[in-house]
């Protein structure tokens, strides 16, 4: 049962993930004058689908994990091949990805990752408004014995205003700013009856067994708050809290990755699709508002992988173009192909790497 249920939430969530992506590049491409054969959800055959009044083949394929838009003319947004164009009418050649400026060609492509913080932005705005967002006031409710903050001289009923440099209204975003730095000292500035106090403090490690009971470790300070509530927000509010919400995300995630790179981080927190899958059934047997939220930082991350700029993803077909608009001209095919050679092995052992730590740490 319990397998069904991860099973279950994770081909819901990718196919709505893939799902906004692709329809990013779809209607901006349709917005643009192109003409779509094929919107794909999935790889390989096709389990069913439809014509729409376009003559657009919507579909679902038997392989779950990613999508295409093919379009007229053309192989996919993500593909480098072209068919033979040669024979198209100047009418039908007009409808081409291939015919359309770079600056089209460059809205097509970036659209895909665009949908997805959009997507990301209006799932974290209803949550927020018709939920409520995690909200715990930043005062100190309790300082832990031999605790980095009691070396620090933290006191309990200390209101935290600043951390780093940073303004902090909940205690979550102490949290965050915490447990996504390296360990080194933070300067923080807490009101304490009345007046302003600027403490400095160093995490400390702490090891704990994470939910698969694997040994891990993450950073703490060692206050507590009064415990977490949920604040609702009026529309206007929660779709501005939503937009800082996919910003702040957005940075910790490229601040995570950068730790790894540096060895601050363990590559084992990189997760793969079996991961993805164990995560979607613990959110789903959690509520709706955790999977939701869910949801929404994988459509984060799942758009800032795209913008990597690696060939065979968005972000490297983003960056030809602006080499395209410096030097003038588009880079020869020959150049193009050898870059999504090695594109396509590098996502392949991104792929191989993460889907092998997954079953390492399970």
């Amino acid at each position: 049962m319990e397998f069904l249920t991860a099973t279950l939430a994770f081909l819901v969530l990718l196919t709505v993930l893939v799902f906004f992506h692709e329809l990013g590049h779809y209607w901006v491409a349709r917005k643009n004058g192109v003409k779509v054969d094929v919107f794909s959800v999935g790889f390989g055959p096709e389990l069913f689908g439809f014509y729409d009044k376009n003559n657009t083949r919507w579909k679902f394929s038997v392989v779950p994990l990613g999508g295409y838009v093919k379009m007229f003319g053309d192989g996919d947004v993500t593909s480098s091949t072209n068919d033979d164009i040669d024979c198209l009418s100047d009418e039908e050649l007009a409808t081409t990805f291939k015919a359309k400026s770079v600056w089209q060609r460059f809205a097509i492509v970036a659209a895909g990752p665009i949908a997805n913080f959009i997507l990301a932005i209006v799932l974290l705005t209803g949550l927020y408004t018709f939920v409520g967002q995690p909200y715990s006031t930043a005062i100190v409710s309790k300082v832990i014995d031999g605790s980095a903050a009691e070396a620090a001289g933290f006191m309990a009923e200390d209101l935290i205003v600043q951390a780093d440099g940073a303004d902090v209204e909940r205690f979550e975003k102490l949290q965050r700013l915490v447990q996504l730095g390296s360990g080194d000292p933070l300067k923080i500035v807490v009101d304490r009856d009345g007046q302003l106090v600027t403490l400095t403090v160093k995490p400390k490690v702490d090891l704990y067994q994470d939910h698969n009971g694997k040994e891990a470790k993450r950073w703490l300070i060692g206050i507590q708050s009064n415990g977490s509530s949920y604040k609702q927000h009026a529309f206007p509010t929660a779709f501005v809290v939503a937009i800082e919400e996919t910003y702040e995300i957005s940075v910790g995630t490229f601040k995570a990755i950068g730790q790894i790179f540096e060895g601050h981080r363990s590559v084992e927190e990189l997760g793969g699709p079996i991961r993805i899958a164990q995560m979607s059934g613990q959110a789903a047997e959690a509520g709706i508002p955790t999977y939701i939220f869910l949801m929404a930082v994988l459509s984060i991350n799942l758009g800032l992988l795209n913008l990597m700029p690696v060939p065979m993803l968005d972000g490297g077909h983003l960056l030809f173009y602006v080499f395209e608009v410096i030097r003038g001209r588009p880079l020869n095919e020959r150049t193009q192909e050898y870059c999504f050679r090695i594109g396509l092995a590098l996502v392949l052992s991104l792929m191989i790497f993460v889907t092998w730590n997954d079953i390492w740490v399970i």
